[in-house]
């Protein structure tokens, strides 16, 4: 017996689940979800099945044919893994498990009405990745485990609801239907209620579960692409224009990567609060409003969800120690997609902005090193807590290297024969190195792999992009340290994605009148791309310019990506920073907490321990 998972409680010995029905009853009044999930496992079983659960209320266990009780308990719990529910079974094949989410479920985010953008109905979404599916409903919450899935929703009938599943029915309540749930036959079936039926039959990992209930309206931009959000016809029509390209992309990606397997790929377009810029959920990626810029240039974010659906979706890395596989892939990928949709000098504009990115990354764990490695070790992390930019961007280098080795067209074909060799399962670093070694022999003796999978660090054969545009923003940023800011002619066309990487290539700090003088000309600090505002006011932090802690405040407060909280908290908190930009962090996080996801909630908590 032996965890399959660092953060599992799922044990080797026993048999996987493949298989959840779920029948969820929303409570809006007291932010709560009652369930049953009758868990269907890969054989009968006899003795204890450990499963996953956090911040929930296990009401009973419950044999599916008899109804009887089964015994079951509880351990204390872990502070990363929540707690473990053992069940005692007698030679079953599936077992129903009658629970409620508390208001404390790090996967949820309810919304009242005042905090949506009509004011007027409530909002709630998951957030399940890295390790919160078991603050829904109980399972073995790890990718090492994955299932199919079908699913009864009960709502209130002014709202509607989307899954990453196929939608099947919307009908009434039916008798019997909530009979085991905590709510009861009597209001799953009161007046007022609506059930929206879900299935989904191809087999994910638990953290690609996710639904969202809202007052919800959609735009149809393509033939198996819909645009959903809440029912407000300016956002709706912003988000179908931005992503209008969407079908080009899809069949860019079949062209490199082999059959889309999941018929449709739908689009939500979340409230502010959404903690990531998007979120792969198979059917129905999930997206923050900041990905809106009106320059289509968002559709960038939805390249690389896409590219979810060939490398992270369909071939899963088995735990989050192995995250590179899911992301080095897909960051891969996405930037191939964007170079045959948008062009060579997009898609290198795009792998400088990662260069940049990884070199920052390397700072920030230059007291922890372990996190700048592709295999990395998590017994006792928090994945939440190491989350980076090392796996996308040193993953992808690590891809790049191959594919310079070998040429783009090998390495495409052995894209392909990857995909289709392992697609539907989950996979470690040893599975690739493995199958890389069989189907490019001697490659080993070229690249050193172990460096690569197991070093720390940016090895030595990483590669800088080169290109026109790259090569001019750099130098145009290093031409700014000697006291040259840029002319109007030099950035007349340039949008988001350029002073992006201009910004970041300033140094960390300058002097507050060059920062001011910068942003008189070209008005950064107002600008709508979130990119380039959050990376201004970075610098203004950290160059002591205090003017802007308004514009900081501002932005804190009406959005919650953790790209953007992130940076900002930890450059009024850390070092040597000033008593009162601390001060001022700590009551805007007061004020703006909650509005924010509890993944977010818990990442600046994290900040402010380390520096405060």
């Amino acid at each position: 017996m032996a965890p399959v998972d660092p953060h599992s409680f799922t044990d080797s010995a026993h048999p996987l689940t493949t298989h959840i029905h779920l029948s969820l009853y929303f409570d809006f009044p007291s932010s709560t979800i009652h369930s049953t999930a009758l868990l269907s496992l890969s054989s009968p079983h006899s003795g204890p099945l450990f499963l996953d659960t956090r911040s929930l209320n296990v009401l009973s266990v419950l044999d599916p044919q008899t109804r009887n009780p089964l015994p079951y308990s509880l351990s204390e719990p872990d502070p990363i893994k929540g707690q473990n529910l053992v069940v005692s079974l007698s030679n079953h094949s599936s077992v129903l498990v009658v629970s409620s989410t508390t208001p404390a479920s790090s996967a949820l985010q309810w919304l009242n009405p005042p905090q949506t953008f009509n004011k007027t109905f409530p909002f709630v979404y998951t957030q399940c990745q890295s390790i919160h599916a078991r603050a829904v409903f109980p399972c073995q919450d790890t990718p090492a485990a994955r299932i199919c899935y079908s699913a009864r929703i009960n709502i209130p009938r002014q709202l509607s609801a989307v899954m990453s599943a196929r939608h099947v029915d919307r009908r009434p309540p039916a008798a019997g239907e909530g009979a085991a749930l905590p709510c009861g036959d009597a209001l799953w079936c009161a007046e007022g209620r609506v059930v929206e039926e879900f299935v989904m039959e191809q087999p994910i990992p638990p953290y690609l579960f996710a639904f969202a209930v809202g007052e919800l309206g959609f735009r149809d931009v393509g033939p198996r692409t819909r645009v959903y959000s809440e029912a407000s016809p300016a956002v709706l029509d912003a988000a179908a224009a931005e992503f209008a390209g969407t079908e080009d992309m899809i069949r860019q990606g079949e062209r490199l990567f082999g059959d889309y397997e999941w018929e449709r790929f739908d689009l939500l377009v979340l409230p502010p609060s959404f903690p990531y810029g998007g979120m792969e959920n198979p059917r129905m990626v999930f997206l923050t409003p900041t990905v809106i810029k009106g320059d289509a240039s968002g559709a960038q974010v939805v390249a690389h969800e896409l590219a979810h659906s060939w490398t992270g979706n369909l071939i899963t890395n088995k735990t989050n120690e192995h995250f590179w596989l899911n992301e080095g892939f897909t960051t891969f990928a996405e930037r191939r997609i964007v170079e045959v949709v948008q062009g060579e000098e997009r898609a290198a504009l795009n792998i400088g902005i990662g260069w940049r990115g990884l070199n920052e990354e390397m700072e920030r764990f230059s007291d922890n090193m372990e996190f700048t490695k592709l295999k990395t070790k998590q017994e006792g992390v928090d994945p939440d807590d190491v989350y980076s930019r090392v796996p996308y961007e040193k993953g992808f280098q690590f891809l790049w290297r191959i594919e310079r080795e070998v040429g783009r067209p090998v390495f495409d074909e052995f894209l392909k024969k990857y995909i289709a060799t392992f697609k539907f399962k989950s996979i470690d670093t040893e599975t690739f190195l493995d199958f890389l070694k069989t189907n490019i022999p001697g490659i080993e003796k070229k690249i050193d792999l172990v460096l690569w999978t197991e070093g720390t660090g940016i090895p030595p054969d990483a590669f800088e992009p080169i290109s026109n545009i790259y090569t001019k923003i750099v130098t145009l940023a290093n031409e700014f340290k000697a006291g040259r800011m840029p002319g109007e002619d030099e950035v007349a066309d340039w949008q988001g994605q350029e002073w992006e990487l201009y910004l970041e290539n300033l140094p960390k700090s300058v002097e507050a009148s060059q920062i001011l003088a910068l942003d008189a000309r070209y008005r950064l600090s107002e600008s709508k791309d979130y990119e380039v505002k959050v990376a201004f006011l970075q610098l203004a932090i950290s160059s002591r310019c205090s003017q802007y802690h308004g514009e900081v405040e501002k932005t804190l407060k009406e959005v919650g990506r953790m790209k953007y909280l992130r940076p900002l908290y930890t450059a009024l908190v850390q070092g040597n920073g000033r008593q009162e930009d601390k001060i001022f962090a700590k009551r805007v996080f007061a004020e703006a907490r909650d509005c924010y996801h509890p993944i977010a909630q818990g990442v600046v908590e994290s900040i402010f321990s380390k520096h405060m």
